[in-house]
């Protein structure tokens, strides 16, 4: 990845005469990120991208001394005064064992080392050609998308969003030309698919990855283990893409794992990683003849990429092969200490790239944010039949079982725990119907989100605003369904105006159960903890619900949990809506003669109005949450530091 000898002195001797952004920062992708929002375009149907004179400007990367450290009182190396250079026009791959830091010093390069207690990013990183708003491209190893779009929708998604200077015509034009040169045409109008509905392959998700950060018109391209998962014919598919990006002039930099022998004649530069130090840093057709004058020639026949990385791999088979292997790697190290490494820390940098994270921002207007992020969300809510089937028939198998249990209740005395017993049950069913479909689904999205609004593709208020509005319809009809069927069946209190204040708050439950569930989504880590936080908080409002604990025995310094139990409110609202105004038969001294005596005994006073209100607040109050939440969980990345002397 180092430039040849004579390309060294040459850097040498021009940088000082480069200009140098201010020291004291986050490396480079965090330039990349955060630059985004202010970044200039040239319009036409080759994309966005700074130019001059018509043409691209190009990017030198260069990197000294590169060093991380992590861990509570930074006690473990991960990266060790790493060198290197990257130029336009060239494919570099960071090679090496696993566990080599190859990761590391793509997150480094990039800005994108997760901040940590204890860490510390130190060296001196510079991308020459990289101006305070250009574009930088990061694909990340996992592909996530929307699995309800089209490939073509989903890039169109992105040039909305950040080309929007880009007429219709011309939108339609640049993703069509995206779409070809990134094999794409045939998988256009596929869906993009997930684990439960079926779309592109991996090798294609890939490529859709490594065009939705081209449609930022990046000079600089960043690509973590973009063949890790696919097969041998897939992995080459995807290497040859990224390798007719670099020959138009653009740099990209691509960990690899494990590539075959044509992948590797595909690599201009190779940095060759063990343990977070380098081995090799250099031109990828000199790698073997280093490594030869080393006295470790690669056998005829064998894969280089398959000989490089073995050379620097550890035998653990026994404590004497490991510490044959392991002298064989620090000779290597050494050799390249002292030769190539000593070039490049000649051609040293003096200051670093500055960081930019806070001026993330949006590019599109906000009406357009919303606007498409609208028609993303109602497709993605609309196209996914089969969670709707499942949500739909779950609600109405519940309203027939509850039906048929429950089926026209009489006015005697039993039917006022029978009528107490059902209207909880459909507190209950509601609430965990839309808890469970919003905790596995939001954290999945809580990712693709995140990445987005890294990229400065949007903000926050618009998307959960946009999302809220799709799934308004989709979240009122399945508690509608169950409303319509268990109402009559079970013979509630007849009235137009009953029935329809129980459809209205069995689905106000739907929205808050909806929101709650928005809110540990956003607070969970992942699908899983998500799955398991929802219930275990739905359990303790169903407890403080008021049918098994009467608000006026809870003890006082939990009563503030009823005020804020969602299912309280809801089964409050259907009790006074059923029992105000009802009568029973009394048979003996001592029954209960009329509704409101019922409601007495759970402490229920208040009209159905009152319930509502105090659970809409419920809804907003969860709905800030989410949005706060969100707002603040961008990820932070540490600031590079100048070395230490």
């Amino acid at each position: 990845m180092g430039p040849p000898a004579g390309e060294v002195a040459r850097l040498a001797a021009g940088a000082a005469a480069c200009a140098l952004l201010p020291p004291g920062a986050a490396g480079l992708a965090a330039l990349a990120l955060a630059l985004a929002g202010r970044r200039a375009y040239a319009r036409g149907a080759e994309g966005p991208g700074r130019v001059e004179g018509g043409e691209p400007v190009p990017v030198t990367l260069e990197w000294r001394g590169l060093s991380l450290r992590v861990g509570r009182e930074g006690e473990k190396a991960v990266l060790q005064s790493c060198a290197g250079y990257a130029g336009p026009g060239e494919l570099t791959a960071v090679l090496g064992p696993s566990g080599a830091g190859k990761t590391s010093l793509l997150c480094a390069l990039a800005g994108r080392v997760p901040r940590s207690k204890g860490a510390r990013l130190a060296g001196h990183v510079r991308a020459q050609g990289l101006q305070r708003g250009d574009a930088v491209g990061w694909v990340p190893q996992d592909d996530v998308f929307y699995s309800q779009l089209t490939v073509r929708e989903t890039l169109e998604m992105k040039v909305a969003l950040q080309a929007p200077q880009l007429g219709q015509g011309e939108r339609e034009a640049y993703v069509e030309t995206l779409l070809t040169e990134m094999g794409l045409g045939q998988c256009a109008d596929s869906c993009v698919g997930d684990r439960k509905t079926r779309g592109i392959s991996g090798g294609e998700k890939k490529r859709l990855s490594i065009a939705c950060e081209l449609v930022k018109g990046p000079q600089l391209l960043f690509a973590d283990e973009p063949t890790t998962g696919l097969d041998s014919f897939q992995a080459e598919q995807v290497a040859g893409r990224l390798k007719s990006i670099a020959s138009e002039g653009k740099t990209v930099i691509a960990t690899i794992h494990q590539p075959r022998g044509s992948i590797f004649e595909k690599f201009d530069n190779v940095v060759l990683l063990f343990e977070g130090s380098v081995v090799y840093s250099g031109p990828a057709g000199e790698a073997l003849l280093h490594f030869a004058k080393l006295g470790f020639p690669c056998p005829k026949g064998q894969n280089p990429a398959e000989f490089l990385v073995d050379l620097i791999s550890v035998d653990f088979s026994s404590p004497e092969n490991e510490a044959r292997s392991r002298a064989r790697i620090a000779s290597l190290q050494e050799a390249f200490g002292e030769g190539i490494g000593a070039e490049l820390a000649a051609a040293g940098l003096q200051g670093s790239t500055m960081s930019a994270q806070s001026l993330v921002e949006a590019r599109a207007p906000v009406a357009t944010q919303v606007l498409w992020l609208l028609r993303r969300s109602w497709k993605q809510i609309t196209r996914d039949k089969i969670t709707n089937r499942v949500r739909l028939g779950v609600n109405v198998n519940s309203a027939i079982v509850f039906g048929s249990i429950f089926f026209q209740m009489t006015r005697k005395q039993s039917t006022i725990q029978d009528r107490f017993g059902l209207l909880q049950v459909a507190a209950i069913n509601t609430a965990m119907a839309s808890l469970t479909k919003t905790c596995q689904i939001f954290p999945t999205e809580k990712t693709i989100v995140a990445a987005e609004r890294a990229g400065g593709a949007y903000s926050v208020a618009p998307y959960l605003a946009s999302k809220l509005t799709a799934e308004l319809p989709i979240s009122a009809a399945f508690p509608l369904a169950f409303g319509c069927i268990v109402y009559p069946l079970t013979g509630l209190q007849p009235g137009l105006g009953r029935f329809m204040r129980f459809l209205s708050i069995v689905t106000l439950e739907s929205f808050a159960s909806s929101a709650l569930g928005l809110t540990v989504g956003s607070v969970a880590p992942s699908p899983e903890a998500a799955a398991a936080m929802g219930p275990a908080i739905m359990v303790i409002f169903i407890v403080f619900g008021g049918y098994y604990v009467n608000p006026d025995n809870v003890p006082k310094p939990l009563r503030w949990v009823p005020k804020v139990s969602l299912i309280r409110w809801a089964f409050q609202a259907l009790c006074i809506n059923e029992f105000s105004g009802l009568t029973f038969d009394v048979e003996k001294k001592g029954d209960i003669a009329t509704g409101e005596q019922a409601l007495e005994r759970l402490s229920f006073s208040g009209g159905v109005n009152d319930a509502l209100l105090a659970k809409a607040r419920i809804v907003a109050v969860n709905y800030w949450c989410a949005y706060s939440l969100l707002k603040s969980s961008t990820p932070k990345f540490l600031e590079l530091e100048e070395p230490t002397p």
